[in-house]
């Protein structure tokens, strides 16, 4: 499984893996993938600096990258509480009121008021700082490009830059821009995703921006056979995501039964491509607060950062309350072969054992 990627970053394998938690991060690099942290939901850039200290620490001396949330366009800026108070009245009732008949109780008060501000282009910046005084090999981007000045920044440190894509002429423009590395991000993916399939997107975009800009595939991957296609259509290596929620090391994040329990039950049809989760179109799991947001009388999502910040408070209480029928959480469409409970060492190895399985298969064709 080894293309060009892996020499430029010193990985066994181009299996590129996207995660909120640091432990699962650190089991990607050390099993010789390349693990990603997102560092959106760090509000405290002083806890960012110390996971990455822990990263540095706890990855044997391979690789990893950061992942952070910084659109190209500036979005609305402020502090939380000057951003509250752009939110209208009727979508606070409509949350309150969704809560209230989901049987969500409330939080111990002064816990889980704040939203993420990882959202907010000024904190994202200050992610990449943070992240350019450690010793990562990637800063990935998931809105697309960021700022021109931002990629200069990372490369004068020697950092290579990757940006995710949901059509062909949104991968030019990104390496227009200078972005050394489009991850092919396709509709089945969990969280921001376009409208394309990857079966049509990866081939699109490997044509568009030519053999000198590696591809990862994104989007659904979480199988052997699934990487294999991924190179199969003119990639360099993969994007995963969802796949990893379902790890030992990522119950180290917190992550609470319920939200364990529903993704291993969830089929692939039980995810649902919304705005409500950050004000930009994201997929996440189908549940009974995604049903809530699909009603007459639900009001229409807000823009980015406002959307996050209005059901912040409600995605707290719903993690916390135990109910799998209602939670919010990103995943793609890979849920439907998410069905235990397993080390992110024995992932990797299935993923590559079917891919050098599925490699042998065809080439007996």
């Amino acid at each position: 499984m080894r293309t060009e990627l892996c020499d430029r970053f010193g990985i066994d394998v181009p299996i590129f893996a996207f995660t909120p938690s640091e432990h699962v991060a650190a089991a990607v690099s050390r099993a010789g993938g390349l693990g990603v942290l997102g560092a959106v939901r760090f509000n405290d850039p002083e806890e960012l600096d110390k996971t990455l200290d822990w990263l540095d620490e706890n990855t044997d001396g391979k690789p990893y990258g950061v992942d952070v949330v910084m659109p190209m366009k500036v979005p609305t800026e402020g502090t939380s509480v000057d951003l509250q108070a752009m939110i209208p009245p009727e979508h606070i009732s409509f949350v309150d009121r969704t809560l209230q008949q989901l049987g969500v109780p409330p939080l111990p008060e002064g816990e889980g008021r704040e939203g993420v501000l990882g959202w907010l282009h000024s904190v994202a910046r200050s992610h990449v700082d943070i992240a350019l005084n450690h010793r990562p090999v990637l800063i990935a981007n998931a809105l697309g490009s960021p700022p021109v000045d931002v990629i200069e920044k990372a490369h004068a440190k020697g950092v290579q830059v990757a940006a995710l894509a949901g059509a062909a002429k949104h991968a030019l423009s990104h390496v227009n821009n200078g972005v050394d590395i489009i991850v092919a991000q396709g509709y089945e993916a969990g969280g921001h995703t376009g409208e394309i399939a990857s079966m049509v997107l990866t081939p699109e975009i490997v044509d568009a921006v030519g053999p000198d800009v590696p591809v990862l595939g994104a989007g659904g991957i979480g199988r052997g056979r699934q990487v294999a296609a991924s190179l199969a259509l003119g990639a360099q290596g993969v994007w995963t995501g969802s796949v990893w929620l379902t790890t030992k090391e990522y119950e180290n994040l917190g992550s609470n039964p319920a939200m364990t329990d529903a993704f291993l039950r969830a089929s692939s049809a039980d995810t649902v491509r919304t705005r409500i989760y950050t004000g930009k179109p994201a997929r996440l799991l189908k549940t009974k607060w995604t049903q809530a947001w699909e009603s007459e009388d639900a009001p229409t999502p807000l823009p980015m950062p406002l959307q996050n910040l209005l059901v912040a408070d409600a995605h707290n209480r719903m993690n916390a309350a135990n109910n799998p029928d209602a939670i919010s959480m990103p995943v793609g469409q890979i849920v439907g072969s998410m069905n235990e409970v397993r080390p992110v060492a024995d992932v990797m190895a299935d993923l590559i054992n079917e891919y050098e399985e599925t490699v042998k298969r065809l080439s007996s064709l």
